[in-house]
């Protein structure tokens, strides 16, 4: 195939020109061997432990953006939902929707990211699908990732298990994955060297439990609504009350200069390359510098704690010394995001 050619009906007639595809471009950047089998299921190994299942579906506008593409976003966004419930990720599925008329270069750059970004993670993708619709029908290409992951230990991560005097961490700078495409959007060329933080956060979590899995109540990455309506969601589901300081967020300079000349709150922008961790008090520092040595967590730093049960609220201390409620997200501020 051409690299100046476009996607076709034909592609996604499951004939020729499908076996075309499939082998011309996805198998040259996607080398898993249960996936060269081209079966309709892939038999995974045996594996100890609890069966840990997601599924995120990625329509990000622009495809291409500043830190990386939608290709390695699906990757690393599903790789990190696993992460959040203390799983090791060992398997992806990859689906597309492609538009009639999309460019074939395109679709290879998108896959080769795919391809590159799984075998970094070590996780491969072993099992995928491809749809073609007629133009006007999906603006240009969607991406479904699924993937499935192993927890071997007993210990339960969850959003409901935030506890009165937990230290509430974040492991990196906030809001540069949604003032990137934000700026693409509108054409704004803000500089300060802004990028997407899209990475896996796989292997950051793994150092972090496997000494001490217990001392972990909540993980969770502010994707979607930013840190502020995650931070609404675990308060909400372990009916406690939070409260972060506005001194101690990470947020480049440069991201605060853009927020402020375009009217956004960093707050509520999403970030695709850090988690919150929320842990025991007398843990936190242990697990602050713990972090802090992974490279993902470099910029790692303790925003706030858990105070007490409660109807859910969650409060911001600002650097005059008042107090802000932040409530979730209403509305849409920033559309195809992810």
């Amino acid at each position: 195939m051409k690299a100046d050619s476009i996607i076709s009906l034909d592609h996604g007639s499951g004939g020729l020109a499908s076996q075309n595809l499939i082998s011309g471009l996805f198998l040259k950047y996607l080398t898993c061997p249960q996936l060269r089998d081209l079966e309709d299921c892939a038999i995974l190994g045996e594996y100890a432990g609890r069966i840990a299942f997601s599924t995120d579906s990625y329509v990000v506008d622009p495809l291409f953006f500043p830190g990386g593409n939608i290709g390695e976003l699906a990757v690393h966004g599903t790789i990190n939902d696993l992460a959040m419930r203390g799983a090791r990720p060992i398997a992806l599925s990859l689906a597309l929707i492609i538009e009639e008329g999309f460019s074939f270069a395109n679709l290879e750059r998108i896959i080769a990211s795919v391809g590159r970004s799984s075998e970094e993670a070590g996780v491969a993708i072993v099992t995928g699908d491809t749809k073609v619709v007629p133009r006007g029908k999906a603006d240009g290409l969607f991406i479904n990732t699924t993937g499935i992951g192993i927890a071997s230990h007993r210990h339960d991560i969850s959003g409901k298990k935030a506890m009165p005097g937990d230290a509430v961490i974040i492991s990196g700078t906030l809001a540069d994955h949604g003032i990137t495409i934000m700026s693409s959007q509108a054409g704004i060329a803000i500089g300060g060297d802004i990028a997407s933080d899209t990475q896996p956060l796989h292997r950051l979590i793994a150092a972090l439990l496997e000494d001490d899995p217990a001392r972990v109540h909540v993980l969770r990455d502010p994707t979607r609504g930013g840190l502020a309506t995650t931070l609404c969601e675990i308060a909400q589901a372990s009916r406690v009350n939070i409260a972060i300081e506005e001194d101690r967020l990470p947020i480049r300079l440069a991201v605060n200069a853009a927020c402020e000349l375009i009217g956004l709150d960093p707050l509520y922008l999403a970030n695709e390359g850090k988690c919150i961790i929320i842990c025991d008090q007398d843990e936190a520092e242990e697990v602050l510098q713990l972090v802090r040595r992974m490279p993902e967590g470099r910029d790692a730093a303790l925003i706030g704690w858990v105070q007490e049960k409660g109807e859910g609220r969650v409060s911001l201390t600002t650097r005059i010394g008042g107090s802000r409620l932040l409530e979730p997200l209403t509305g849409q501020p920033l559309p195809r995001i992810c």
